[in-house]
């Protein structure tokens, strides 16, 4: 991703956001702001198991490539991929070259589908899950965010993913992608984007 001007470095942002261009762009664009596009939705469930063991930050860098290899992360299109896709993705120094992660795309892809045959959406599915904004102290950071970001709701939603035949979707991985989703409100109390989010999520038509 090219980012064309940088964003505001007066604005105060969550500590985790850094001074990095491509990050803050995140921060203050994505992060936390509600999503309900099916397609957007399978693709950070993918990426956060890619992240799994790595930054973000890593995978944000990627995220284009991983776009081009997936197919956009259209599900249909994912679901259709085989052996000789995996065994080409694995020599494509553009994304994370890790067998078990490729497969278990593959296979979530399969199992969005029977999702949205029995809900009708993937975002009617994953949006039975959110949870009350979250008040976290100013001073955290990426690091203390992620290691706190485990709850019931997260819980819940991996162990219901697991029973349904995802995989890499741990507690931790399900609020990672809670958090950025926009199922809950984890910007912190003095960040510029909370007030937003917050609006954002008031106004938002829950998929149903």
């Amino acid at each position: 991703m090219s980012i064309a001007v940088n964003p505001d470095p007066t604005l105060v942002r969550c500590p985790w956001a850094g001074d990095d261009a491509l990050y803050r762009h995140y921060h203050d664009r994505e992060w936390g702001r509600p999503v309900t596009s099916d397609t957007r939705l399978f693709e950070k469930i993918c990426l956060e198991g890619f992240q799994s063991g790595l930054s973000w930050i890593t995978i944000l860098r990627k995220r284009e490539r991983f776009r081009e290899v997936f197919h956009g992360f259209d599900i249909p299109k994912v679901a259709a991929m085989g052996e000789a896709d995996i065994e080409r993705l694995l020599q494509d120094t553009g994304i994370i070259r890790h067998r078990g992660k490729i497969v278990a795309t593959i296979n979530n892809a399969n199992c969005a589908l029977a999702l949205q045959a029995e809900f009708g959406s993937l975002a009617a599915y994953f949006w039975r899950f959110e949870t009350p904004d979250e008040h976290r102290p100013d001073d955290l950071s990426w690091e203390a965010l992620r290691l706190l970001a485990q709850t019931d709701a997260s819980r819940a939603l991996s162990k219901d993913l697991r029973k349904r035949g995802f995989k890499f979707v741990g507690p931790t991985t399900c609020y990672a992608f809670m958090q950025a989703m926009g199922l809950v409100n984890d910007h912190t109390e003095a960040c510029f984007c909370r007030a937003e989010v917050e609006a954002e999520r008031a106004n938002l038509v829950r998929p149903t």
